[in-house]
């Protein structure tokens, strides 16, 4: 926790909040001095927030093991009313 010092922070609120709010940044004390631009730190923060959370396509794997196991069943069902047809 930082106290008695006034620090300047850059706040990235996230896009899909189900896990996080925003992501709070502190910049350096000469980061201003050094001429860089508003635009400049809302991408450098967007770029280490985006960089910091793993993007795995989710709905595919979620996907996948509900089809598989619908497509198993549906199978075991066919075969069940076919061998009762025959007999």
């Amino acid at each position: 926790m930082v106290k008695g010092t006034a620090r300047q922070v850059v706040v990235v609120k996230s896009p899909d909040q189900k896990l996080f709010e925003q992501a709070i940044f502190l910049l350096r004390e000469d980061a201003l001095e050094r001429g860089v631009g508003e635009r400049e730190l809302l991408e450098e923060a967007r770029r280490i927030a985006d960089k910091s959370v793993p993007h795995t396509p989710a709905k595919k794997r979620r996907m996948l093991p509900p089809l598989f196991w619908m497509g198993m069943g549906a199978s075991v069902v066919s075969v069940a009313w076919l061998i009762s047809a025959i007999l």
